[in-house]
């Protein structure tokens, strides 16, 4: 270990000085910068030219520099100095960066760690940073002002109170988390996962996202390509898991003219269309082996081919996948590829369960209320205190997702300013919670069942009823309908009462056919999209369902 000083002495010797030092002799010292003898910083590197850099980088700006060639060297230094910042290199003769990190920030937890690495192990650079490190940065250098700009940031979070950095920290990618509905809250947990992914964003390296259903993983992966270098390019996600193997190749790679049955023209997959930008594949565990094979291939050459074609075609782009399934263990199942998991694996995020973060829950529920007033529906809606606490203790298995449309349940069910425990479901209070409208009291259960029946008998032989309500009711309609109808059945099945028997496949089948015409408005093309099938295929189906309709007339 030793104090640097002199350093312009090792430029005089060096008979070919390096670009860069080269560029610090003719830069100046940045204006504006206050110089401050308290800032102290230490290197640490087995390569002495690497010391002698940072000493000619920081000391013209007044910051005083320790230089240490090995991890004996710089646990002496923590252990005899108080330093602000520590710039380490992940590989040391005697030492390993991340140890060497976790006993920086052991002793002096207030001093803040920046990690050197090249590129072939950013994935433990990566790692650096989940086990606290500030950031990592690449050797070789290429651009000084951005080291010294990693440096300054630093030592602007360096001994500050955790509730500074978190300001500080999402005074930074706060902005870009609210353009893209990436919702925070109060944890720690999300807090960091944010400051981490904000950071990975920046460097061009694939993600693997981790979370159970609804956890917001897309929402996640939106906000990771915003704060890329790509953000202006194409965002472009694909749920491996909702089409079929052929469907979804031909939706990846694209397909040439008579490929296959249905391949009236030449189409560009995704691959094509999302060229410089970021592709985002949910639900990678769901994908076949075979289109595994074809990803992995993508990924190592940058190249792959339409179906049915014979030339290939260059990509580049940024994939970030995401699943709920434990990879690792479907690689040891065999039903997942190894190379592609690692090809995949480079950063990977794990996003909590709500269940885990409660403390969000609140921030969530009021901005979902406010997104309902944004939009016209329940001006100014609240929740009551007795509504909050049953939300915040329910366990939430289905997560973010499950959140936000039991409160657009509640919404839709009052008719007042206020959410009260009776507008939440069932399932959420934990018991069977009979709508009721506040200050009304209902004589008896047999009147209030009576009247109900009355009420929905009328509905149901007003032909009119539709006519009368607003654009913007149909819909809080038609969902209350649905919940009214789950409702029913849960109740039918408590009682003992025999429910409707499920539709069987077949009638499924045509229901969900009428549904995806009636949401596409006739379209072919788009309802056999939104099903998941070839429109030929759709086109004799529907001749099929008006065969069966003539021979049942």
């Amino acid at each position: 270990m030793r104090e640097a000083s002199s350093p312009w002495f090792f430029l005089w010797k060096k008979a070919g000085p390096s670009f860069l030092l080269y560029q610090l002799l003719i830069q100046p010292v940045p204006g504006g910068i206050v110089l401050s003898l308290q800032a102290r910083i230490l290197v640490v590197d087995d390569e002495v030219e690497v010391g002698t850099f940072f000493c000619c980088l920081l000391e013209r700006k007044g910051y005083r520099v320790t230089v240490a060639t090995s991890g004996r060297e710089a646990r002496e230094a923590i252990n005899d100095q108080k330093f602000h910042v520590a710039v380490v290199d992940l590989k040391l003769p005697d030492s390993d960066g991340l140890f060497l990190l976790q006993e920086v920030k052991k002793v002096q937890p207030g001093c803040e760690v920046i990690i050197m690495t090249g590129y072939s192990t950013t994935r433990t650079a990566v790692r650096a940073i989940q086990l606290g490190a500030y950031d990592y940065i690449e050797k070789p250098f290429e651009d000084i002002s951005q080291i010294e700009a990693l440096i300054d940031k630093a030592l602007d979070f360096a001994g500050g109170a955790e509730e500074r950095k978190k300001r500080l920290s999402t005074a930074e990618w706060g902005h870009i988390a609210a353009r893209t509905g990436m919702i925070v809250g109060n944890s720690q947990v999300m807090n960091r996962l944010l400051s981490v992914a904000y950071k990975i964003a920046r460097k061009d390296v694939n993600v693997l996202i981790q979370g159970e259903t609804g956890t917001g993983k897309e929402v996640l992966a939106r906000f990771i390509h915003a704060a890329s270098p790509r953000c202006d390019k194409p965002f472009i996600a694909v749920n491996c898991g909702a089409l079929p193997e052929n469907l979804l190749e031909s939706e990846l790679f694209g397909h040439e003219k008579g490929a296959f049955t249905g391949a009236t023209g030449k189409r560009r997959g995704i691959f094509e269309l999302a060229n410089h930008g970021t592709l985002f594949l949910d639900e990678i565990g769901e994908a076949s082996l075979s289109i595994q094979v074809k990803l992995l291939r993508v990924l190592e050459t940058g190249e792959f081919m339409r179906v049915g074609g014979e030339k290939p075609i260059k990509t580049d782009v940024r994939v970030i996948a995401a699943t709920n399934v434990d990879l690792e263990q479907a690689v040891r199942e065999k039903n997942f590829r190894e190379d592609l998991f690692y090809r995949l694996d480079v950063v990977r995020l794990h996003l909590p369960p709500l269940r885990e973060r409660r403390e969000d829950i609140p921030v969530l529920v009021e901005h979902f209320l406010h997104e309902l007033s944004d939009r016209g529906l329940n001006q100014n809606i609240k929740i009551s205190s007795e509504a909050m606490k049953i939300i915040t203790g329910y366990s939430w298995p289905g997560n973010v997702r499950e959140l936000v449309n039991a409160i657009h349940q509640a919404a839709a069910l009052c008719d007042g300013a206020v959410i009260l425990p009776g507008h939440l479901s069932s399932r959420i209070t934990g018991a069977s919670n009979r709508f009721q409208k506040p200050g009304v009291v209902l004589p008896d259960k047999q009147a209030a069942g009576s009247s109900s029946l009355n009420l929905l008998q009328n509905l149901v032989h007003s032909g009119d009823f539709p006519a009368g309500l607003e654009d913007e009711e149909l819909p809080r309609v038609f969902h209350m309908l649905k919940v009214l109808e789950n409702r029913v059945r849960e109740a039918m099945s408590r009682r003992g009462l025999p429910c409707p028997p499920p539709a069987t496949i077949e009638e499924m089948e045509r229901e969900a056919i009428n549904q995806a015409l009636v949401y596409s408005r006739g379209n072919i093309t788009l309802a056999a999209r939104i099903l998941g099938i070839g429109r030929n295929t759709l086109y004799r189906k529907l001749r099929e369902m008006q065969g069966e309709s003539k021979t049942v007339g």
